[in-house]
């Protein structure tokens, strides 16, 4: 399917001149074809699709490619990128880390799914962690959100979603490994995660999926009127859930305002239907401020009902705590199935995006609490183009939103947005277009009081022609925009192919994440074995617990001799003190990996059921005597 087909006009009420799913666009530039005119008219920047276009290029100037931007975003070899960019793996179920500007995969972080090459849920802690989360096989990540202090990143944590199975997951930033999953109670498809601001005092699961609550077979099951979905507040620290709020319809994004007193969600199918047809059959829905507080005490004076061991509070429309001047949740109507909702860098506002309307609601914060009726905190609604889903900021009193039909990212301004009528497109300030169908998009630093204001991510849903091809699934595309010219405007720097399907991200300035380089000991709980200090040890009738070290071209013992039948505990630390020279342990026939990095211990527990010799091997190339790292493991048979 061409894109073409992706992106109709927003035709009648301005008068633009519509595009067909043929030739509308490609009339406009006579002898340009229009992807042609996409490719090249993008990189140069500025341009805005079939409104508000700020450059046209002749013929002779479509021959540019993402570097005609003018923009320099090379990093060179041996210098290092200025923001850590964390974005969501999607059904991937990782993390992935970028270096920005130069957009390089740094790293993956596995969180929800099992990583040979870090030997995540192979070794018998993080096995555990996997398995104690529910054991599931994979995960679908969709918001990496980074801890936050004062306001600000504090580079200690990022958190992630699994939406695929109703859990939140914390990554230790310090050593950019998962350390942490909680299995949300009474949730299914956790769509956010997002923090109390400005301390990062709760992380919020937004459930999405509404089911009966509690989901054990006990309730009508084919009744969707009594179903339910729940917000989840999860302690930061002890991973535990603190207490869920049970609302109407269904939650999609979430985020918090920047004191600490209100927690936003987008919101759909206030028909509270099962099927599509019956989803849409309301012209509006609404998006959920829970009072964090308000909340709280409620918890506090028992008012909840104890649901799979954890409070559950009534924020449903006709509860008693939703009646008076003093609700816990307030409902704020707004067109149909909105989806990305976000608060601005100075708190004054939340937006939420129309998707299937062409505005965004700008909402202001203080008057949630005020007015009688919840619509008449809507202070702005500008027109922004087709499909609006997600906005992210500069710091400079702008918003750029993604326009998933239009195929663009607008940038629009937010004071003229509550000053202009609703419905205006005078707030629009620019349009640049992205290929293709962006969902996601994040700005530097924007979830923080003081956005950087010069690098943005497109994450664009479909790549179609933009690299070579690899088969039917193409690539999706990560796209860098630089943002830091108001008179230049946007510009498109780099493509960046994605593995599908990512989501949302976080980008973060390098000097607010100070990552150890070699393991802390006392970070750890297994004990630390010494060079020259490996033990061997059988343990009753058929177990063995063996604990030694690696180091550059040898471990600790050349040979294990273990039985048919017995159960063994290995555990391996890597004795070296030099970066970045990790170790494994690789047992054929056993599916055993332990990646071992510099000062750490990692354990794994397997059974010797087949009698023979089996090479332990290190699968990380580490020395001239890689090949020569060697150690038997003989498993005699049984007498």
């Amino acid at each position: 399917m061409s894109n073409d087909t992706q992106r109709p006009t927003d035709a009648g009420e301005s008068g633009e001149q519509t595009t067909d799913s043929t030739d509308g666009f490609d009339s406009m530039l006579p002898g340009v074809r229009r992807r042609d005119f996409m490719k090249a008219g993008a990189a140069a920047g500025g341009l805005s699709g079939l409104a508000g276009c700020t450059s046209l290029l002749s013929e002779d100037d479509v021959q540019g490619t993402a570097s005609a931007s003018g923009v320099d975003n090379s990093v060179p070899p041996g210098e290092h990128d200025e923001y850590y960019a964390i974005l969501s793996g999607g059904q991937a179920g990782d993390v992935r880390v970028y270096g920005l500007p130069s957009m390089r995969e740094l790293i993956r972080i596995p969180v929800f799914n099992r990583d040979a090459s870090r030997g995540y849920g192979f070794d018998d802690e993080s096995e555990q962690m996997l398995e104690d989360a529910g054991g599931y096989t994979w995960g679908d990540t969709h918001h990496p959100r980074i801890s936050q202090t004062d306001g600000d990143y504090d580079g200690r944590f990022a958190y992630v979603n699994d939406k695929a199975n109703g859990r939140m997951a914390r990554i230790d930033l310090t050593y950019f490994e998962t350390d942490a999953i909680v299995n949300i109670p009474n949730q299914q498809g956790t769509h956010g995660a997002c923090a109390q601001l400005p301390d990062t005092d709760l992380i919020f699961g937004v459930g999405e999926f509404r089911t009966p609550i509690p989901n054990d077979g006990t309730g009508d099951l084919e009744d969707p009127d009594s179903y339910g979905s729940v917000l989840a507040a999860i302690d930061p620290e002890s991973m535990n859930v603190e207490w869920e709020v049970l609302i109407d319809g269904n939650m999609d994004n979430g985020d918090g305002s920047k004191e600490g007193r209100y927690f936003f969600t987008s919101a759909y199918n206030t028909e509270e239907a099962a099927t599509e047809s019956g989803m849409t059959r309301a012209d509006r829905d609404d998006v959920k401020a829970f009072d964090i507080p308000r909340i709280e005490a409620a918890v506090e004076a028992g008012n909840y009902e104890t649901i799979n061991e954890v409070p559950v509070v009534d924020g449903r429309k006709d509860s008693p705590l939703n009646q008076g001047d003093d609700p816990i949740v307030h409902y704020i109507p707004t067109p149909k199935s909105p989806h990305g909702v976000s608060v601005t860098p100075d708190n004054e506002y939340v937006i939420v995006s129309g998707k299937l309307d062409p505005t965004a609601s700008v909402i202001d914060i203080d008057k949630i609490d005020e007015v009688d009726d919840p619509a008449d905190a809507i202070v702005g609604q500008p027109k922004l183009g087709l499909g609006p889903l997600h906005t992210a900021y500069d710091g400079r009193g702008h918003a750029y939103t993604t326009l998933f039909i239009d195929s663009q990212v607008v940038k629009w301004d937010i004071e003229e947005a509550v000053e202009a009528e609703n419905r205006s497109e005078s707030p629009v300030i620019e349009k640049i277009d992205v290929h293709y169908n962006p969902g996601h998009l994040i700005a530097s630093e924007s979830y923080t009081e003081n956005p950087a204001g010069d690098w943005l991510v497109s994450l664009n849903k479909l790549s179609k022609d933009r690299f070579l091809p690899v088969g039917p699934q193409h690539p999706e595309n990560d796209q860098l925009i630089y943002i830091g010219d108001d008179e230049e405007g946007m510009q498109l720097v780099k493509d960046s192919p994605a593995q599908a399907e990512p989501h949302d991200a976080s980008i973060c300035h390098k000097s607010k994440i100070n990552p150890k380089e070699v393991y802390d000991p006392e970070d750890l709980e297994l004990s630390h074995t010494a060079e020259g200090e490996s033990s061997m040890e059988r343990v009753g009738d058929d177990r063995v617990e063996i604990e030694m070290y690696s180091t550059r071209n040898h471990y600790g013992f050349q040979e294990m001799v273990v039985r048919e039948g017995d159960e063994v505990e290995m555990q391996v630390t890597n004795v070296e003190t030099t970066s970045d020279m990790l170790h494994s342990v690789a047992i054929p026939n056993h599916d055993v990996h332990m990646r071992v990095a510099p000062q750490e211990t990692r354990k794994a527990t397997f059974t010797a059921d087949e009698p023979g010799v089996y090479w332990i091997y290190c699968a990380h190339f580490c020395s001239a005597l890689h090949l020569e790292m060697r150690s038997r493991l003989i498993v005699k048979p049984e007498e």
